[in-house]
């Protein structure tokens, strides 16, 4: 399942507090065209055959196609350098491997 860092959690907050969506609004993550990555935006519901991810003040709706290319990743935001400054971004990376037990 999608993992989130509390860096995103907050920039979610931010975005879907901004946009004033109705309670149970969120980020919606879907698959774009086959190769052409993923496609984010913010929506008032989930379509009836998103999955739906909620936590730490956050909602989530993954798209199908989207949510099983995100099963085993983490939604993050990161600082990139732009010709008008410092933005923020959200990223895609891999989960962390569990440790191994000693």
């Amino acid at each position: 399942m999608l993992a989130i860092t509390e860096t995103a959690a907050e920039a979610i907050k931010s975005l879907t507090a901004d946009a004033e969506l109705p309670d149970g609004g969120g980020l919606r993550i879907a698959s774009t065209e086959e190769d052409q990555g993923l496609e984010l935006s913010l929506a008032a519901q989930p379509v009836e055959s998103d999955t739906v991810l909620t936590g730490d003040g956050v909602t989530v709706f993954l798209e199908t196609s989207a949510a099983q290319v995100l099963d085993d990743k983490v939604l993050d935001v990161q600082p990139v350098e732009t010709p008008q400054g410092e933005e923020l971004r959200f990223a895609i990376g891999p989960q962390a491997e569990p440790s191994p037990e000693s």
